[in-house]
């Protein structure tokens, strides 16, 4: 979402925005857990940032929602649960060739433990998913908690509490004499003019900054986001810029979005305490359907550990990229195919892995026209 446009509007719709967006995630994933569907709290999140974006255009004409990256984060949500199944199949098949101790592949037996190096692999594995669901996951309570936080107070947080305008005009300062660098390309004139624009703008409004003026803080981080928008393209096209010149301005337009991508330390801790407590209470009703429902026949060693090296090594591909993705979506179809890699298609239960489906397919709308339908009334409401 255009959250500089969004911080803009009155309070009560600032108000209005953020009680739809979590409200509306909190019944679609409630209700879910309830009846002991895994569902993505990740789809269920960008379907209620979507909806409050979709009502916000409806509103107040523009664009309440970023369609590009929307379309990119949709695509990591459909490729990566189709990623985990394969993957998971392709890693049964390899343990089989190549690990000769059969234990591994047997069913646990309640009355003897399993060997300490199965348990050590385990353990192993199961860091590793946690972690990566930190690292995944985390981001996205974070991310939220800030734009909530924003709202709020814009104030106080529309920029980095360190901000400091003096080092921003540096960079600003930096990132135009590199401009000069570039080649005569009539092809992206138009918009090296839109950049030449706002780079005037914000070494203006840099350069007259009131600490206690919201508009100017607002101004600031808008015209941030703008240039930085509008330079990714022209920096990574060899034929605008060289490649020294190319790097420059990469490295100084990150030190200028450190004023506008940041996140307040507690609010790493209160995410993260957040994620482990809500793992701990409400675990049993996901962990029933998805460690003895999706298969016929329970988890062997090996599909366990197959099924959350896959997990964890998907999401932390998607983390350095930068893409969310749904770890109950990866796990689930990493454990589907597992239960493949066993005996074929034939060990899935239908039931199970229809409302996973349709839970999956249904996500985005619902969550989408909740929000819609809350931040509407809630505005009416404020």
């Amino acid at each position: 979402v255009p959250l500089s446009d969004m911080l803009q509007q009155d309070l009560g719709e600032s108000v209005a925005a953020a009680l739809a967006i979590l409200i509306a995630a909190i019944i679609w994933n409630l209700g879910t857990w309830y009846f002991g569907i895994p569902c993505s709290s990740s789809h269920t999140l960008i379907g209620s940032l979507l909806g409050a974006g979709v009502a916000f255009t409806w509103m107040h004409g523009g664009s309440g929602v970023n369609w590009s990256k929307a379309s990119e984060i949709g695509m990591s949500l459909i490729i990566s649960p189709l990623f985990g199944f394969s993957l998971a199949i392709i890693l049964m098949y390899l343990l089989k060739s190549f690990v000769t101790n059969k234990i591994i592949f047997k069913e646990p037996d309640p009355e003897n433990p399993p060997p300490m190096w199965i348990r050590a692999i385990l353990v192993i594995t199961c860091t590793l998913v946690s972690y990566f669901h930190g690292s995944n996951d985390g981001q996205k309570g974070v991310g939220l908690l800030m734009v909530i936080l924003m709202a709020f107070l814009p104030l106080q947080l529309a920029l980095s509490p360190e901000f400091n305008a003096q080092k921003s005009a540096k960079h600003l300062q930096v990132i135009e004499a590199q401009m000069q660098n570039r080649s005569a390309n009539s092809r992206v004139e138009k918009e090296l003019s839109k950049v030449s624009e706002t780079v005037n703008s914000l070494e203006q409004d840099l350069n007259t900054f009131d600490t206690k003026s919201k508009e100017a803080r607002l101004n600031i981080r808008k015209r941030i986001e703008v240039l930085d928008k509008t330079m990714k393209p022209l920096i990574e096209d060899p034929e605008v810029f060289t490649p020294a010149a190319a790097d420059a301005i990469k490295t100084e337009l990150k030190g200028l979005k450190k004023a506008t991508d940041y996140a307040l330390y507690w609010t790493l801790i209160m995410i993260s305490i957040a994620l482990g407590l809500g793992t701990m209470v409400g675990w049993k009703r996901i962990v029933v359907t998805i460690g003895e429902k999706i298969g016929k026949t329970h988890l062997t060693y090996a599909q366990g550990a197959s099924a959350e090296l896959v997990t964890a090594f998907t999401i932390g591909v998607s983390t350095a990229y930068g893409l969310p993705v749904s770890t109950t979506q990866v796990l689930s179809s990493g454990i589907a195919g597992t239960m493949v890699a066993q005996k074929g298609v034939k060990n899935l239960q239908k039931s199970t892995v229809s409302n996973i489906f349709l839970a999956w397919v249904l996500t985005l709308p619902v969550t989408v026209a909740l929000s819609a339908t809350l931040f509407l009334f809630f505005t009416w409401i404020f």
